[in-house]
């Protein structure tokens, strides 16, 4: 993001300075020496932070305020707000249904059919309810909003991944 004073610039934009000269609408291409003669500067946004853990807006000039969100539920009823760890716990059980229906065609088999599950397909699906139990048990043990932060899917740059949210068996075939 540049800026001409309180003027937020955009590139393929013209604009206008304070004695009145009307700028190109290509004067981002412009050297960083020209762009500082001229008065403009660049901002740098902050990073954002992770919307699904924290309450955040960001100010003209980047600037970001947080506020971290409630990991627990408040209220009751009609009233009732779900927190942080609901939430995700609620997602892992959507994403832990999900997954199981793509192989409840073997259940229903055996109970129309009375056919096998392939082992396979049985191995998978306790291994998803078992993830699904480990998954809430971590939500439940967390914290702190950067203890529930851990616990999300992320790989570094060697290829090691660390945390356990929403990190599934794959089904093999």
């Amino acid at each position: 993001m540049f800026k001409y004073k309180t003027q937020t610039l955009k590139p393929n934009r013209a604009w206008t300075d304070d004695n009145g000269i009307t700028h190109p609408r290509n004067w981002h291409i412009w050297s960083a020496e020209d762009k500082a003669a001229a008065g403009i500067t660049e901002v740098i946004e902050d990073t954002p932070p992770d919307s699904r853990l924290y309450n955040w807006s960001m100010d003209r000039d980047g600037k970001i305020t947080s506020t971290a969100k409630a990991l627990d539920d408040a209220g009751s009823g009609d009233d009732l707000v779900l927190g942080v760890k609901s939430t995700l716990k609620n997602e892992v059980k959507s994403q832990q249904g999900s997954l199981l229906a793509q192989t409840d065609w073997a259940v229903v088999r055996k109970s129309e059919k009375g056919t096998a599950i392939p082992s396979n397909i049985a191995i998978w699906r306790d291994t998803i309810r078992n993830k699904a139990t480990a998954m809430e048990t971590a939500i439940d043990g967390a914290a702190d909003t950067a203890a529930v932060a851990a616990l999300f899917l992320t790989w570094d740059v060697d290829g090691n991944k660390s945390g356990i949210l929403y990190d599934w068996p794959i089904l093999v075939e």
